[in-house]
């Protein structure tokens, strides 16, 4: 029992790893029909690959949140998990959200007027969504900063590569025509602007596991878990970045105690 956080920490990066090879084969490509006695050519599209790999770095974060709970329930803990979850999280939620990034920003590139190929400099700003996650997750492993029970500083990894893995089933489903904006370059360019500036601030966010269980301390889990379960029906997909903007917002509103003017223990 006690390798079992190790075990899910390691589905974490196994998930990962298959959504990567997913996405990355989620692109036109060509097929060759025999069926007459001539060769014929027709394009076949590989969009179910990338609805895949959303899924795959959901059962991901599913596996990272059990990790660490399990490890608390056990109370199993070392630094080999400590970096073995931080290695998984930069794969899961960072490389693999890059790659759909790049493929959007590949697409965008390719829809705009006169577009006969596209730029490969124009898609590199994706991968700084990697770059600022195993950063975040570098300063989070080695930081001594006195950091109170039920609060992150920098939005958390597994956040912004589960907003971003909405992108495919935005795409996908299009609600409210959703999808049609994640088709232009500069949105995307501003999706990608922010996530790592939020993901390297020094904004605390919450957790999902309040310090207490108090309504005092706990109430914007709740108003978290309660909405998002309410707004399924309503949203269906779209219930990801709704998720995601009211994390945000309530963690801007429900911050640090020492930002709130009380005094850090030493």
């Amino acid at each position: 029992m006690k390798h079992l956080p190790n075990l899910l920490t390691l589905g974490n990066l196994f998930c990962g790893c298959l959504a990567i090879a997913y996405i990355l084969t989620a692109q036109p490509y060509t097929s060759m029909n025999m069926s007459g006695g001539l060769p014929t050519w027709s394009w076949v599209y590989g969009a179910e690959q990338m609805y895949y790999g959303s899924i795959l770095i959901g059962i991901a974060g599913i596996c990272d949140l059990l990790d660490g709970a399990t490890a608390r329930a056990l109370k199993v803990y070392s630094p080999i998990g400590k970096d073995l979850d931080s290695l998984a999280d930069v794969v899961s939620f960072g490389v693999a959200p890059s790659i759909i990034l790049f493929k959007f920003l590949w697409d965008a590139l390719m829809s705009e007027k006169n577009a006969m190929d596209a730029s490969m400099l124009g898609m590199s700003p994706a991968f700084l969504v990697a770059c600022f996650a195993a950063l975040r997750l570098a300063r989070f492993n080695v930081s001594k900063e006195y950091i109170p029970k039920g609060y992150f500083r920098g939005m958390p990894t597994p956040a912004a590569g589960m907003f971003i893995a909405s992108f495919p089933l935005l795409a996908w489903y299009n609600p409210w025509g959703i999808g049609a904006w994640l088709h232009n370059r500069w949105v995307l360019y501003l999706i990608i602007a922010l996530l790592c500036w939020f993901m390297v601030s020094r904004i605390s966010f919450l957790k999902m596991m309040p310090a207490k269980r108090t309504f005092a301390a706990a109430w914007p889990q709740l108003i978290l878990v309660v909405a998002t379960v309410a707004a399924i029906p309503f949203l269906h997909v779209a219930v990801i970045p709704f998720t995601f903007v009211l994390y945000i917002i309530l963690s801007l509103i429900k911050r640090m105690p020492e930002e709130e003017g009380e005094t850090a223990p030493e």
